[in-house]
């Protein structure tokens, strides 16, 4: 994963990109305190929406999207895992 700061506040996320629309964001810190975006969207939904994983900050999402277009977050390939002869030979 590769950190990337939002350029509207400074909050630092690990991010892995595996395609145009699939981005996995991990946070390194609490979202609804150091994003000001996630903090003032929780104050507001706090009894309708369950934590903050429906949430999202738009400067964050267009910081990722400046990172891979300038080349500083590229888009993975990513490999799922397939049950094949290898898991049945070490089954045995």
């Amino acid at each position: 994963m590769k950190q990337i700061d939002c350029q509207q506040c400074g909050t630092a996320v690990l991010v892995e990109k595996y395609s145009i629309p699939h981005t996995s964001v991990q946070w390194v810190s609490d979202a609804a305190t150091s994003c000001p975006r996630f903090a003032e969207a929780t104050a507001d939904a706090r009894d309708s929406v369950c934590g903050t994983t429906a949430l999202s900050c738009s400067s964050l999402s267009q910081s990722i999207d400046d990172a891979v277009r300038d080349g500083r977050l590229e888009i993975k390939s990513r490999v799922e895992p397939v049950i094949g002869d290898a898991l049945v030979e070490d089954a045995f």
